[in-house]
């Protein structure tokens, strides 16, 4: 049997498209048809049923993606990575470009000293980054969503705790006796700075805090959160903000904390990648690496 027919069949089996397959496959979709084709009139049986939007493996497919799968895995270990361990192998990240930034590419540096290649994209939106993933764009995800289907696999990563903060000028002007009974409604009459228009970051803040949708639109629109922390250290209005990312500032008291919840909002991200890219030696090594390092984030 062709290994490549078999190869082939994996990759549909967890991208559960041939479109995605092709993609992953750098093939084209009749190529990748054709291969599942003459797989299963080799074999006798079908493999997948064919639907409106994918395909579903038949039990006979199942079976064979779970004999087959850990085999072809371990053959492209042996490909790709060679006799010489990590050696100059490039590791593919993406995420967004604060986490990436400030978290995880220190705790990759080790892993560059050893010889690891790096290189990195950068998404505000989990959807870009994932989407690059299952093309094959990238090897390691940051992401705030969880992807679902078998082609990607999500581990919790870490939580991010959310603070809600301004420049010193305008916390004066707060009472916080006020804000734990009136917050939303004061709050709304301060200008507002954020990443997008929908305001994604203030909108989730006054849902957990408030229960509520703010009213007020953005005064400030800048799709960094870091020049979102340095307009509102500069007095441009307040901002929701991770708080890894905002200690400093706290601590110096170029910005002040404007309320301090009894449960912090917070938000989880999930390192993803692709189904049986950890049996790839760097791409287990760098996920080994975020995981621990995440530990103490």
């Amino acid at each position: 049997m062709d290994l490549s027919l078999l190869r082939t069949f994996v990759t549909v089996h967890r991208a559960g498209s041939f479109t995605r397959a092709a993609a992953l496959l750098g093939l084209s979709q009749p190529a990748v048809t054709s291969q599942i084709r003459t797989l299963e009139r080799q074999l006798g049986r079908p493999l997948f049923l064919r639907q409106a939007r994918g395909v579903t493996p038949t039990t006979v497919g199942d079976e064979l993606a779970h004999r087959a799968a850990p085999h072809l895995d371990a053959l492209m270990e042996i490909t790709e990575v060679g006799l010489h361990g990590l050696g100059t192998r490039t590791l593919h990240l993406a995420g967004p470009p604060e986490l990436v930034s400030l978290r995880a590419l220190p705790a990759l540096t080790p892993l560059v000293a050893e010889g690891l290649t790096l290189r990195t994209s950068l998404f505000a939106a989990s959807e870009d980054s994932l989407d690059g993933l299952a093309a094959g764009r990238h090897d390691l995800v940051l992401s705030t969503a969880r992807p679902r289907g078998g082609l990607l696999t999500a581990t919790p990563l870490c939580d991010e705790e959310h603070v809600l903060v301004a420049a010193p000028r305008w916390a004066a002007r707060l009472a916080p006796d006020v804000l734990l009974s009136k917050g939303s409604v004061v709050l709304e009459q301060l200008p507002v700075i954020e990443v997008h228009e929908s305001l994604p970051f203030v909108a989730r803040y006054w849902s957990a805090v408030f229960e509520s949708k703010p009213a007020a639109s953005a005064t400030v629109v800048v799709p960094d959160l870091r020049a979102a922390l340095e307009s509102a250290a500069a007095g441009a209005g307040l901002a929701v903000l991770p708080r890894y990312l905002c200690e400093d500032a706290l601590e110096s008291g170029r910005l002040v904390t404007l309320l301090e919840p009894p449960i912090p909002p917070l938000r989880t991200y999930f390192l993803v990648v692709r189904a049986g890219a950890l049996t790839l030696t760097h791409i287990a090594r760098a996920h080994e690496t975020l995981l621990r390092a995440a530990a103490g984030w």
